[in-house]
């Protein structure tokens, strides 16, 4: 005689995973990667954490880089766009400001855009600060060719200075206080003379925030570089 709970199961397949949705393998993706970093997060591994085949994942992604990409549009899509001042030097500054800001809160989303050619796989949020960015440069006197340039420098410095940073507090927590006992001071003099006389400063320094105050250096020095070669 059939149990009262088989009675009770509808006809039809039975196994079958429950439907995913994007939303969800985005946010179990975030997930894994701030608990065990960007390296550990791969299609299998993501799809062991949802319960799915990685088959069924790629009916929402085409690879890993792309599933990345998702999770950086998705973050960006969360950040509300600045009010931008007249000048276009000041709105260049502004948007440049907001986009550091975004990306040091979830710094691995910057590791899959290290390498040129990701702009055309970014979604409308992030692509309004690329446009913010070149506009202003190209309203300020700068060519499209120059804009680019200038955008990708700033681009290089910050998203270096952010995976620096990034590495830094992780390499802070993995080796403790062991960096702690090098010092600029320990080294010889007659051979660093600089380096020994700044010591300790060097750790300081390091430690502070300079991004704002980078950021209008090189914007202006950049501008100034490139509208001198147009007049």
């Amino acid at each position: 005689m059939p149990r009262q709970q088989d009675r009770a199961r509808p006809a039809g397949r039975t196994g079958r995973p429950p439907a995913t949705s994007r939303a969800q393998i985005l946010a179990a993706a975030r997930l894994l990667i701030d608990r065990d970093g960007w390296e550990s997060l791969t299609i299998r591994r993501l799809a062991a954490e949802l319960g799915i085949g990685a088959t069924t994942l790629y009916h929402h992604v085409r690879d890993r880089d792309d599933l990345i990409v998702q999770l950086v549009n998705a973050h960006v899509d969360q950040v509300a766009r600045p009010d931008l001042p007249d000048a276009p030097r000041d709105r260049i500054i502004v948007a440049w400001a907001t986009v550091h800001d975004a990306l040091a809160d979830w710094p691995w989303g910057a590791e899959v855009l290290t390498a040129d050619g990701f702009l055309g796989r970014l979604g409308d949020s992030a692509l309004w600060f690329v446009e913010t960015i070149v506009a202003g440069a190209v309203d300020y006197g700068c060519t499209p060719v120059q804009a680019v340039d200038l955008f990708r420098s700033i681009w290089y410095y910050t998203v270096g200075e952010i995976l620096v940073r990034a590495h830094t507090d992780r390499r802070r927590v993995d080796v403790g206080h062991a960096d702690r006992e090098f010092s600029l001071r320990n080294l010889d003099p007659s051979r660093y003379p600089h380096l020994a006389a700044i010591g300790d400063q060097w750790p300081e320094r390091a430690a502070l925030n300079l991004y704002p105050q980078v950021l209008q250096v090189f914007v202006d020095g950049l501008l100034t570089h490139a509208t001198s070669k147009t007049t």
